[in-house]
């Protein structure tokens, strides 16, 4: 009998690779290994509706655990897997079993980057990835009055939006000099600090902490110039990292991600990775990068499961994501970082306008606020190539769509 497919995680990346599997007529064995302890579920309303909602979301699941029954994929949960056998061919368990496979994918996704500070582990400090860490966090909001954001990206800004939508008084604290260094250019970061600042958000950039103080629990945020900062909830959003410790172990080409090329093949050729562990070639950029987001997430696992079959399906859809906070809607298209002009179409002061980005004379990418046709639009033009100027961009007259190729 075949060994057949063997998937290690349980994220977003693992459901579609097993999904896709399965639709795409691989008949062979698919088992999937989980160090969490539910079924792979959606991520994303974890830093949003999960934490303001009344009880659990049903909603959240991926799929129903009839779906892998019906699909004959069994799911493996609180199996942490410890190593990877290249030349045996074989995953080892925490627990010591040992699972053989033919093909293997990687979809391990990534993990809070820690707070490296004097009381960082104290009770009422919270990292964002889990359900596990949501529950926790929703928990321990009910009975907060002031709640701390450390970090200013787009995990902390939701769950500042979340707080103070219950009422909480809530601080950001961002070390660099305005919110959103690495998503987002000025024009966006800065329209958005105003959003939070009217809704009673308190916003310290160039913020340097000294501590979280304590005992036992935590009560205020202490910053290098000795003032406090009161808190029963502190929540840290400073990152991820790549889970790339099996890869590495087992001798994979990583950095900053596994390293995986246009279709998801990694320096093995009986391994796959897909999702926020994985570091590939995109021609919206022009170095590698890692993306963050479930359509990447979607998108690479098709090509993962085509290499998988042994076909080619090479991984290279236009990036986008997208941000709830209040009653705004952030949807971002392509990869704007290194853009040299932008043209605004809409109104700022209304909030529903989109930021067009040039490099080079090209349109590489958008941000939209309330304008979800601009975001549809505005993907088909990057991926297309359509040849558009930033005064037609900025000209709420012109349409666009007249710019699509025939």
């Amino acid at each position: 009998m075949a060994d057949g497919l063997v998937i290690v995680g349980g994220s977003y990346a693992a459901a579609q690779i097993a999904a896709a599997a399965r639709q795409a007529g691989y008949a062979e064995p698919i088992r999937m290994f989980s160090a969490e302890d539910v079924l792979p579920y959606q991520r994303p309303p974890l830093s949003k509706a999960f934490l303001t909602g009344n009880g659990e979301d049903k909603t959240l699941p991926l799929r129903a655990d009839s779906f892998y029954r019906d699909q004959n994929i069994d799911v493996e949960l609180n199996a942490p897997v410890a190593a990877i056998d290249r030349a045996a061919r074989r995953i080892v368990l925490e627990s010591g079993k040992t699972v053989a496979y033919d093909k293997l994918a990687l979809a391990v996704g990534a993990r809070p980057r820690p707070l490296e500070l004097p009381g960082a582990g104290l009770e009422g400090v919270f990292a964002l990835r889990t359900l596990a860490d949501a529950r926790r966090i929703k928990e321990s909001l009910a009975a907060a009055s002031n709640v701390v954001v450390i970090g200013g990206g787009f995990i902390g800004l939701e769950v500042a939006s979340a707080a103070a939508k219950l009422g909480k008084q809530v601080t950001v604290l961002e070390a660099q000099e305005r919110l959103l260094g690495r998503a987002c250019p000025p024009v966006i970061a800065d329209w958005i600090a105003k959003l939070h600042a009217g809704h009673g958000v308190a916003i310290r950039c160039s913020a340097r902490i000294a501590s979280l103080e304590g005992p036992g629990r935590v009560r205020a945020v202490k910053l290098a110039d000795g003032s406090e900062i009161p808190a029963e909830v502190v929540i840290v959003g400073i990152g991820v990292l790549p889970n790339v410790e099996l890869a590495q172990a087992a001798g994979l080409a990583c950095d900053n991600g596994i390293v995986v090329d246009r279709f998801a093949r990694t320096s093995d050729p009986d391994i796959v990775a897909a999702g926020d562990c994985t570091r590939f070639p995109s021609p919206y950029a022009e170095a590698p990068v890692r993306l963050e987001s479930v359509q990447n997430a979607t998108d690479q696992s098709r090509s993962a499961v085509a290499a998988i079959l042994g076909q080619e399906m090479p991984h290279e859809n236009v990036p986008w994501f997208w941000s709830d906070q209040y009653d705004m809607k952030l949807q971002m298209t392509g990869l704007s970082q290194g853009h040299d002009v932008h043209a605004v179409r809409g109104s700022m002061d209304e909030g529903r306008f989109s930021v067009f980005y040039f490099k080079r004379g090209a349109l590489i990418g958008t941000d939209s606020i309330n304008r979800p046709a601009d975001h549809m639009l505005s993907r088909r033009l990057v991926a297309a190539r359509a040849k558009v100027s930033p005064s037609q961009a900025e000209d709420a007259s012109f349409d666009l769509k007249s710019l699509m190729p025939v």
